[in-house]
This record gives C-alpha cells, sequence and structure tokens, in this order.
C-alpha cells in the first residue's frame, strides 16, 4: 500500500462514521450504533462514506466497529445474516469508492475492528480491563475478524483498542492473516485507557509484520503529538492519528460534552511530528476533514 513507501505521501482517512450518520437524522442510541443501519439504512452508510471521500478522505472505515456476533444475536438477527451484514459494511465502503473511481486518485477501505468494550455498548471500551483473559478475546474477536477478511478490504483497523491485553489478543489472532492491518489505541495522556504506558502498548505491536501501521485514536487532540514520538521511537512503523473532537463522551446520558479542539492546524503538526495517516473520529465531519486535507495538502 502506498503509505508504506518511505517517501510517499501523506494520506487523509475519514472522520467520524457514526457522527455524520446522526447528522444525517438517524438515531444511534441501539446498543448497535451505526451498525444498526447495515440493516435499516444502507444507503445512508453509502452516503456517508461518499461525503468523507469527496471530502478529501482516501481511506473509508466502514460500519463494522460496534458490529459483533453477540450484538446483532440480541436483536434476534441470526449468524447466516450477521455473517452478511458484516460483509456489507466492507461492499457499502467498496461501493463509494468504486463511485468515486473516476477522478483517478487511489482509495482504500479499511475493516473496523472495534474493541470487546464497544459491543457491551456501555462505556467500558473507554476504559479497558473487562475481566476478559487474553484468550477470551482473542476467541471473541477472531470470528468477526475472519469474516472482514473474507469480504476483501484493502486492510483492517483494529481501532479504539484500551487495553494491552487486548492489543496482545488482537496479535493472535491477525498473526499469519494474510492483510494489512493498523492498531491505534485510545488513550489518556501518555498511557491507554487502561492505564498502562504508551510506550509498552506499541512494544507490543512493534514485531508484528501484519501490522503495517501503529498510532492513536478517539483521544483529545491535545495528546496526538506525544503519542506520535512514542509510536515513532517504539516501533519504527507508520504513524496514524485520527482523534475525536476533543469532547469527551458521558457514557450515562449517551452525549457528548464540551467544545471541539480538533483543527486542520493540529493536522499540519502531526504531519511535521511524523505522522503518516491523519483525519478524525468522533464528532469530526466531512468539512472538517476537507479542512484538514487542505491544510495537509498547502504543507506539502
Amino acid at each position: 500500500m502506498v503509505f508504506l513507501e518511505p517517501n510517499g505521501p501523506v494520506l487523509i482517512t475519514d472522520g467520524g462514521l457514526a457522527t455524520e450518520l446522526e447528522a444525517r437524522g438517524h438515531d444511534l442510541s441501539d446498543h448497535l450504533w451505526s451498525a444498526r443501519l447495515l440493516v435499516d439504512a444502507p444507503d445512508e452508510i453509502k452516503a456517508a462514506h461518499l461525503a468523507f471521500f469527496r471530502a478529501g478522505a482516501v481511506i473509508a472505515t466502514t460500519a463494522s466497529y460496534q458490529a459483533s456476533f453477540d450484538g446483532f444475536e440480541a436483536r434476534g438477527i441470526g449468524r447466516d445474516d450477521a455473517v452478511q451484514l458484516l460483509r456489507r459494511s466492507v461492499e457499502l465502503a467498496q461501493a463509494a469508492r468504486d463511485e468515486m473511481a473516476g477522478d483517478g486518485r487511489d482509495r482504500w477501505v479499511a475493516a473496523s475492528v472495534g474493541p470487546y468494550g464497544a459491543a457491551l455498548a456501555d462505556g467500558s471500551e473507554y476504559r479497558g480491563r473487562y475481566g476478559l483473559s487474553v484468550a477470551d478475546l482473542a476467541a471473541w474477536h477472531r470470528p468477526r475478524l475472519e469474516v472482514l477478511v473474507d469480504a476483501g478490504p484493502d486492510l483492517l483497523a483494529l481501532e479504539t483498542i484500551p487495553d494491552m491485553d487486548e492489543a496482545e489478543a488482537l496479535m493472535t489472532v491477525i498473526s499469519g492473516i494474510g492483510i494489512p492491518v493498523w492498531l491505534t489505541f485510545s488513550i489518556v495522556g501518555d498511557r491507554t485507557r487502561a492505564g498502562q504506558p504508551l510506550a509498552e502498548a506499541f512494544a507490543l505491536v512493534r514485531d508484528a509484520p501484519e501490522v503495517v501501521a501503529v498510532g492513536v485514536n478517539c483521544c483529545a487532540p491535545s495528546d496526538v503529538s506525544a503519542a506520535i514520538a512514542t509510536a515513532r521511537d517504539v516501533t519504527g512503523k507508520p504513524v496514524i492519528v485520527y482523534p475525536n473532537s476533543g469532547e469527551a463522551w458521558d457514557a450515562q446520558q449517551r452525549t457528548w460534552v464540551g467544545t471541539s479542539q480538533h483543527s486542520a492546524q493540529q493536522a499540519q503538526l502531526w504531519v511535521a511530528d511524523g505522522a503518516r495517516i491523519v483525519g478524525g473520529c468522533c464528532r469530526v465531519r466531512p468539512a472538517d476533514i476537507d479542512n484538514i486535507a487542505r491544510a495537509v495538502a498547502g504543507a506539502g
């Protein structure tokens, strides 16, 4: 992939898919979150991908972050249908990419793999330490990763990982999986959300050949620059960063609080610090991605 080239361009990934779907009028308070629309309104997911592509993103992350066999089962969706919905998440992003093909730009689809806590829909992806063993977590993740890989994305996005145990489990699952992977931790300051030193967390993924980029996402923008330096120094791999807006998620009220701190000027600094892929997460919309794309292009 192009971001592995030593002198390749900085790439722009998308923003908050669920944020964009909510802005389009969809209630995502269901435990399936954006994955519910794989059932109810798949065309809206494709439209959201298109909005980010048109804004300048060249990577789309699929609507599978919170999708799980457990979650679908709780909605009365059997395993065979759940497999088809996971595959649909990839196909919708691919369809959006194909629709943009006429402009000659290269674009990629990253199948989103959220943490175990995301499927619980109780905010525990911002805490980690679920009380499960590494083996338990690997067994939970493996089936949906296999389905997503079989759907043919360009890579897997293991994202918002709060905990070294979960990162270790995922390294077990992706060994020999046959597709590139990025892994991004969710952090506070210089530690994972579970409180572990970020340098130790990055060291866990340093030697995995499948992991082609490492970094952070769904964190405060102010925590990004230091994380770039840590990721670069510990792993030597290309660095990807896509923080949220800087607002905080209130799990009890199921709402975001605070004010946005995300800006294109910060993205320029992240690139100067060594990030090779930049974008946004929750509360970052296509207009924000457009500003980032223009600022990064302007910085060369």
